[in-house]
């Protein structure tokens, strides 16, 4: 009996592509495939429901069904058996449907007389296009040899969509991609950039998706396979790939080592599939497995086996070898993209934008490295762009203009050069420090999480790292790093800070940060969940080994450490104990120790500001962490585009509040810094300066224009300023202090 099915699915196959063929396009064509799949799957109905938009399925076309049904009737996704195959992404088989939760009648379709159901997911790279259902009279649970043909018949339709097969009016769509439009996505990487369209399409045409002789298959698969990881092997003997670059090429490859992964595609060869379609089927079921995961990281791992399954088409169909010579001031455009394929654009790109992505993905990490602004999560992009269209990317504010009119263009055009002319201002006074008309002196430092980071210390004439973010290190990664490796890099960073002080702030991971190798923690609220200290206190033998690897990376020089998160005292207590104890053991093993040590705690909680007297007299240093600060006195998600733009920082109330930290730590005498995001916005940066914050931490980009305000401006003035418009019991202080600003430039 399998042996039928299998020969029966191939001859599916096999009239699937002679329809696809056929000189008919659209509606015509459509048909065709539903009647083909009925005859051959031996049931009385066929239907194809695509997505109308983003909530609605619409019967496209059908055999056996009411053909008058067709394009009138519409489902919502999770309504009835076809909406909940679409929402679920998964194939529901019911011999019995009327039986089964969720059973939806459409009267209008004459389907009360079928009683079987097969539903099955059409989605390209996990992404929901519509569902194939067949329907019989008899009770019938469909077999997994059927189900099976079904799933590759499916994956075949996915690639009819893509062709254009079911587009009915290319005249309208041409004109669509001739109008200017805006897409707001989330900020990867700031910095702004105007260049020109780039698709990145590694994805292959599979032309052949049945095979006549599977050893042929198999051979050529495996022949791909060991190509594939020849040339990472290859990527990562590159002398360029140094670094944190290296350790995700390194995860890279230890998926294209997967055997799991190649062997499910052998089983598909087996079965009749050619090698093409056996990967670009596993790459399909795959993505949307890793897609429906809880697991952050295992979402985004499914990046790296789509680059991996299209770097492997490409190998075996001779397709897409050369995606043509890039344009001048090339910007990318993507709906995602690994690291392998990134790293061989090179640092040529002017500029990134996704479709998906997070700002620790692998993607993220590479686009920091070289400083290329990425915007990612601009929905729609990909289907709108179209190589060799004018693009302008605001990394800043997490917009990418298409085609833009010439008022933008212009507009843009004009930013960009008076960004160039304030660096050229911001270079004159590189190595001035920030001393501001009255004499106080407040000392600007540069954020970093990469090795690469480091050279910005001499270009934006920053004094010190106020933050090192230690976790990149661990994110890239399938398993726990070694301490040896970790040392070396800590040694490596304090060899590039020259003798400027590095604050190294340790292990900050959950919330939106988890590590492969440890086990989820399902949590409905993960900012405010197990995370950072509080995971290190859990696991004090991976705070220990972190600690010890930045002993023995210090070598002897100074060093200065922070533990993020501090919610109480009894948590700084107990982390700086393990840090004296590592200390302890360093000494006894007699390894240099360094020449001074700092422990400080990261304020990210208002329930620090009021901890007692001893906590500030027994810290070394403070360093306010902004962003969560904020949102948590505002009890507002930073992730949240609702929200998290409803409340202003020059706040009077969040005003007072820093005002409260300031005079803790100056009655204790603890030195104090801010960093943050609003560290490096100037009127943020003007007002936490008068406050009496003498340090402030941002993006080195920030630092020239930060100076060059606190310059030119009388902190004490500002405070005034600031005091009047509070006494006046004014919501916010920013437009006092704006209007100020104004009135000084006149």
């Amino acid at each position: 009996m399998p042996q039928r099915i299998e020969t029966e699915s191939r001859k599916l196959l096999g009239r699937l592509r002679s329809a696809l063929a056929e000189d008919s396009a659209g509606q015509a064509r459509l048909d065709h495939v539903v009647q083909i799949i009925a005859t051959s799957m031996q049931t009385e109905v066929c239907s194809i429901y695509l997505f109308r938009d983003a909530e609605t399925l619409e019967l496209c076309a059908t055999e056996g069904l009411a053909t008058e049904a067709v394009h009138q009737t519409r489902l919502r996704l999770g309504e009835g058996l076809v909406g909940r195959t679409a929402e679920r992404g998964e194939v529901i088989n019911a011999a019995n449907a009327p039986a089964r939760a969720g059973f939806r009648y459409m009267p209008e379709t004459g389907e009360e007389k079928f009683v079987s159901f097969c539903g099955v997911p059409i989605q390209r790279l996990g992404q929901a296009m519509g569902v194939l259902v067949v329907q019989s009279r008899e009770e019938r649970r469909y077999t997994t040899d059927e189900v099976y043909a079904l799933e590759v018949v499916a994956m075949v339709l996915a690639e009819m969509a893509e062709l254009g097969a079911f587009v009915g009016e290319g005249a309208a769509l041409s004109a669509l991609h001739q109008r200017p439009a805006m897409f707001r996505g989330l900020i990867g990487q700031e910095g702004a950039a105007q260049g020109t369209v780039y698709l990145h399409e590694p994805r292959v045409v599979v032309t052949n998706p049945i095979s006549d002789d599977p050893d042929v298959e198999l051979e050529r698969l495996r022949d791909g396979v060991a190509q594939l990881q020849a040339s990472i092997d290859a990527l990562l003997d590159d002398n360029d790939a140094m670094g944190e670059q290296a350790e995700v090429l390194e995860t890279y490859r230890m998926f294209a080592r997967s055997r799991s992964w190649v062997r499910r595609m052998e089983a598909d060869v087996e079965n009749g599939l050619s090698a093409e379609a056996a990967v670009e089927k596993e790459q399909s079921m795959a993505r949307s497995r890793m897609m429906q995961s809880k697991d952050p990281y295992m979402r985004e791992r499914a990046n790296d086996l789509d680059d991996l399954s299209n770097r492997l088409l490409r190998l075996l169909t001779g397709q897409g070898a050369d995606n043509g010579e890039l344009p001048d001031n090339p910007i990318l455009v993507a709906k995602t993209i690994g690291p392998g394929e990134l790293l061989e654009y090179g640092k040529v790109l002017k500029g990134i934008i996704l479709e998906e992505g997070s700002v620790g993905s692998h993607a993220a990490i590479v686009a920091r490295a070289w400083a290329i602004p990425l915007v990612i999560r601009a929905a729609g992009i990909v289907n709108e762009a179209l190589n060799g269209d004018r693009i302008l990317l605001d990394g800043d504010q997490g917009i990418a203009h298409l085609r833009p009119e010439d008022t933008v263009q212009t507009a843009f055009a004009d930013k960009i050069a008076m960004q160039a002319r304030a660096q050229e201002r911001y270079a004159s006074i590189r190595s001035e420090p920030a001393i501001s008309k009255c004499g106080a002196v407040t000392s600007l430092q540069m954020n970093a999480g990469l090795l690469a980071d480091l050279p910005s210390l001499e270009n934006s004439g920053a004094e010190g790292v106020g933050l090192f973010r230690t976790e990149l290190q661990f994110l890239v990664r399938n398993k726990m790093p070694q301490r040896s490796e970790l040392s070396a890099l800590y040694a490596r960073v304090m060899d590039s800070a020259k003798g400027k002080l590095v604050n190294f702030r340790t292990l900050d991971i959950g919330s939106d940060k988890v590590l492969s190798y440890m086990k989820p923690n399902d949590e409905p609220n993960p900012a405010m969940g197990w995370r950072a200290i509080r995971v290190g206190l859990d696991k004090p033998g991976v705070l220990r080994m972190q600690l010890q690897a930045l002993i023995r990376g210090a070598a002897g020089r100074p060093l200065r450490v922070m533990f993020p998160f501090i919610a109480d005292a009894r948590e700084f207590a107990d982390a700086r104990a393990e840090f004296e104890k590592a200390m302890e053991r360093e000494r006894r093993l007699g390894h240099p120790l360094p020449a001074t040590h700092e422990v400080g705690a990261m304020l990210e909680t208002p329930s620090l500001v009021f901890a007692p007297d001893q906590f500030f007299e027994d810290v070394d240093f403070v360093s306010v962490g902004g962003n969560d600060l904020k949102q948590f006195f505002f009890a507002a998600d930073r992730e949240n585009e609702r929200v998290r733009r409803r409340y202003d920082t020059l706040d009077s109330s969040f005003v007072a509040f820093l005002e409260l930290i300031v005079a803790r730590c100056a009655k204790a005498g603890t030195p104090l810094s801010f960093c943050g995001e609003d560290a490096g916005r100037p009127i943020e940066a003007l007002v936490l300066a008068a406050l009496g914050f003498e340090t402030l931490s941002m993006r080195p980009a920030s630092i020239g224009p930060v100076k060059h305000l606190l310059r030119r401006v009388n902190l004490d003035e500002v405070r005034r300023v600031i005091d009047e418009a509070r006494a006046q019991g004014t919501q916010t202080v920013r437009q006092a202090v704006t209007d100020w600003l104004v009135y000084q430039q006149d």
